[in-house]
């Protein structure tokens, strides 16, 4: 691949920041507010506590990760990492998944994100539907399938262009949040309560910290936070990947940590638990409350532009772990043509394909907790492999060491499994939803491999 064809230091610190700050943010407060019996932590103190918490468990995994992608150097993210560091079943496994949920769900979770958040700015009832061959289609599923296709077929160009587009929208998006992250220190009281005093710790603010929800709701936390490793998939695709890699996966993660834990305070300065309570478009009610009807209508349309963002970096990141299973199995050789530009044709249009086929047949919430349990699960066996990759590979074929190894990696595979197992404590169907969507990749693995062996 020419160096024309490669990704900035600020494309891809860009399409990181833009992968983490997605509908996650913007929606997983309205199912933290809830009764603590019901699976949340209403508390202040402890809801930008588990913001933080994830911020750096994300930290850890990127000072891991940055030490892998440049010692493999290839596109695919987990998919490569795993086959290289365990076996080719477990990372065609996760390439099966980042494939029908992993991106695919995140970019179908966005766009109904979207049409949520759009439906004050287009003036329609997100919830207001119409028939489509008997089959009811809400508004919300409609603007979330057209952004869909606009936004992939934008990015068959060329990855030029995909990155000219992607640090633009990025730059927007971040712009915006910062408005809103800013409104409190402006404003200084609300209620008569100081900033600062709304969320000092109370005496029930510890005992929720030590309950099963609070490691529960790292499950949305680290959903939000998910895209913290998005530039280890185009590993590959990064001018000088030794230095960019590692700037790009720890500085985007700081600077979401920052943005996270800001906006999380903003909205809980300014919004009530009862306005907020199991809403996904949180941002449009704190616009209103904020501004007004009207403005609060135009920041609505804010909002769905800056989720844009996010779904054009998925739909760059997305497509490149079927490219490189593309490049390893001939059954899959189709998904690793690119055009002109250097776009993943091919895999593009099947992710675009899935993603609309989830928006059409899925909820939102269920796409948001099978994600977040699945995806961790993966990244833990990545993180883990630091150990398997160290016996592997000399120290001069590693140009990048895990900074504060092994604690760092040990802290984030601690908590990750914290998280995992407090959650299938409460919701144990949640889990059974991530081993039925795996386990088709072993199959369909070891049914390709053998035929391919035949050949």
């Amino acid at each position: 691949m020419g160096a024309d064809n490669k990704y900035s230091k600020s494309a891809a610190l860009s399409m990181v920041v833009a992968n983490m700050i997605g509908v996650g943010v913007f929606s997983a407060i309205g199912f933290q507010v809830i009764p603590i019996e019901k699976g949340g932590i209403p508390d202040n103190f402890a809801i930008l506590l588990v913001w933080l918490i994830g911020g750096l468990i994300s930290l850890c995994g990127a000072f891991v990760y940055a030490e892998i992608a440049t010692t493999l150097k290839q596109n695919g993210g987990e998919y490569t990492f795993l086959s290289k560091l365990y076996h080719p079943s477990l990372g065609f496994a996760s390439g099966w998944i980042s494939l029908i949920v992993g991106f695919s769900g995140a970019i179908a979770s966005t766009g109904l994100a979207i049409g949520k958040y759009s439906g004050p700015a287009l003036g329609f009832d997100p919830s207001s539907h119409i028939y489509f061959f008997g089959m009811p289609l809400t508004y919300q599923k409609i603007v979330g399938c057209v952004v869909i296709l606009i936004i992939s077929i934008f990015h068959l160009r060329s990855v030029k262009i995909s990155g000219l587009l992607q640090t633009i929208l990025t730059g927007f998006k971040v712009l915006l949040l910062i408005i809103f992250c800013l409104a409190p220190f402006f404003i200084g009281y609300r209620d008569g309560i100081s900033f600062f005093e709304k969320f000092s710790p109370t005496t029930s603010s510890f005992s929720i910290i030590y309950s099963l929800p609070f490691a529960s709701a790292l499950v949305w936390v680290m959903y939000a936070y998910s895209g913290w490793n998005s530039a280890a998939y185009i590993a590959g695709s990064i001018k000088k990947p030794n230095k960019s890699i590692p700037f790009v996966l720890i500085l985007g993660v700081l600077l979401v940590t920052f943005i996270y834990v800001l906006l999380n305070a903003s909205f809980l300065f300014f919004c009530t638990f009862e306005q907020m309570m199991y809403q996904e478009d949180v941002g449009n009610i704190v616009s209103i409350e904020l501004f007004g009807l009207r403005a609060g209508t135009v920041f609505a349309g804010f909002f769905s532009l800056a989720l844009l963002s996010t779904m054009s970096a998925m739909v760059i990141a997305g497509p490149k772990v079927s490219e490189q299973v593309g490049n390893d199995f001939l059954f899959f050789s189709k998904l690793s043509k690119k055009s002109k530009g250097g776009s993943p044709v091919f895999a593009i249009l099947l992710q675009a394909f899935i993603s609309i086929l989830l928006v059409l047949f899925s909820s939102f919430q269920e796409l948001i907790e099978t994600l977040g349990i699945t995806l961790a699960f993966f990244s833990l066996l990545t993180v883990f492999g630091v150990f398997i990759l160290r016996k592997k590979y000399s120290a001069h074929e590693r140009p990048v060491k895990t900074i504060g190894y092994p604690i760092t990696p040990l802290i984030f595979i601690s908590m990750i499994l914290w998280m995992i197992v407090s959650f299938a404590i409460e919701d144990p169907m949640k889990i059974w939803y991530s081993v039925v969507a795996i386990v088709p990749g072993f199959i369909i693995y070891f049914l390709i491999e053998k035929n391919e062996k035949k050949q």
